[in-house]
């Protein structure tokens, strides 16, 4: 993998297609197991997360819905610290196993802002399975139940993450090479 360039940034390669996949695999095994008989109801948070929902939930062998919800608090390399809500959540949580699917966590403050909302619906379970989660960023504190990666605070690119809009399509994941 080369080193890419998008907008005025230069980014070196950080995780393959295949160590993707590795993680993507083994976290559908463990929800199919954790939510046998449950039929759980998965939350993915856009833009981000929509082609590691799509590739997690292609693991699932369990009976399982999915919608989409859209927070955002990222404008360029740097979070803007508010989360706005664009597109609401159609779908009752009472009663139901919820698993949010985020693609990263770092501050943790947009999953800090919207679980209490979703506990407010007073679902069975909630839990988040996260691809990435930089714990060095982290300032309030998440508990992610399904995690693939935990990288450095650097910034992210590709697989679903994106600059300024670009991106997103790459099928690997890129950092920031820092000048």
């Amino acid at each position: 993998m080369p080193v890419i360039k998008v907008n005025d940034k230069n980014f070196e390669p950080y995780l393959t297609v295949a160590q993707i996949a590795e993680q993507i695999e083994r976290l559908g095994n463990e929800i199919n197991t954790d939510y046998a008989g449950k039929r759980p109801l998965f939350i993915a948070i856009l833009n981000g997360s929509f082609m590691f929902a799509s590739d997690l939930f292609k693991q699932l062998t369990i009976e399982a819905e999915i919608c989409f919800i859209k927070l955002a608090s990222y404008k360029g390399t740097k979070s803007t610290g508010t989360v706005i809500t664009s597109i609401g959540l159609d779908e009752s949580l009472k009663d139901r196993h919820v698993v949010i699917i985020e693609d990263i966590v770092d501050t943790g403050k947009t999953l800090s802002q919207f679980l209490p909302q979703l506990h407010e619906h007073q679902p069975a379970s909630l839990k988040i399975a996260a691809l990435l989660h930089k714990p060095e960023a982290l300032q309030h504190p998440i508990t992610i139940q399904y995690l693939g990666f935990n990288v450095p605070n650097k910034f992210l690119l590709g697989y679903g993450l994106d600059f300024d809009g670009l991106g997103r399509n790459l099928k690997e994941i890129y950092q920031l090479i820092e000048e």
